[in-house]
């Protein structure tokens, strides 16, 4: 988990109009809420909240909020709920920042990953399929790592990874159905291609010798 701070100016008005002009002017449109805070809208500075996304290098960023404007100087401790990008050239367009308290745990999903190297492809061939590529856990604002790695060195053609199978780094709480299925490995197509030509070619040499 990474910390960084921008300032939040907070809106008073809102509509396509206002959204519109703000984002003329540099500044991106966005809104704060939390189970313990009254939503407020607001907006940040494109280039510095831009600029702070490319910074992290995959980690999860946890940003201090400084409300900045009529002499105001609260800030806010939140994570990214969610963006809204633009369909054609993925310019965000508004911020959900979700308030968070340090000592209280929050739910979020993180990606997984695939460590080591199968056995099932390296030797029998295969493939290792993800099949869920998120998981969902709980833990305190700090812990929130940037994926869970899945140690895959072990699992031979046909086997499969459940969330129950998975050890979760200490103060991390798995949410998902432990049956969950994420990932599996499976015969890759060339093989499966392969192994049907020589099904064929067995049952057309049986037949040949039954007539």
């Amino acid at each position: 988990m990474k910390n960084v701070a921008i300032d939040i100016h907070e809106r008073t008005k809102a509509g396509k109009g206002v959204a519109r002009k703000l984002r003329h002017e540099g500044q991106t449109p966005g809104v704060l809420y939390g189970p313990k805070a009254e939503a407020m809208s607001l907006s940040v500075n494109t280039h510095e909240f831009r600029k702070l996304l490319n910074s992290a290098g995959g980690e999860p960023l946890l940003f201090t909020l400084n409300r900045k404007g009529n002499g105001d100087s609260s800030s806010y401790t939140a994570l990214i709920k969610d963006l809204q990008l633009h369909p054609v050239d993925d310019k965000i367009r508004h911020i959900d920042f979700y308030q968070v308290l340090m000592d209280e745990e929050v739910q979020v999903e993180v990606p997984i990953s695939a460590a080591g190297k199968s056995k099932g492809v390296e030797t029998d061939m295969g493939v290792l399929e993800i099949i869920q590529r998120t998981v969902k856990i709980s833990c305190l604002p700090m812990a929130i790592p940037r994926d869970i790695q899945i140690n895959v060195s072990d699992l031979r053609l046909g086997d499969t990874v459940h969330v129950s199978d998975v050890v979760a780094p200490e103060g991390i709480r798995l949410l998902d159905d432990p049956e969950t299925t994420l990932m599996t490995v499976v015969a890759s197509r060339a093989e499966e291609e392969k192994k049907e030509e020589e099904e064929t070619e067995i049952e057309v040499e049986e037949e040949g010798e039954a007539e």
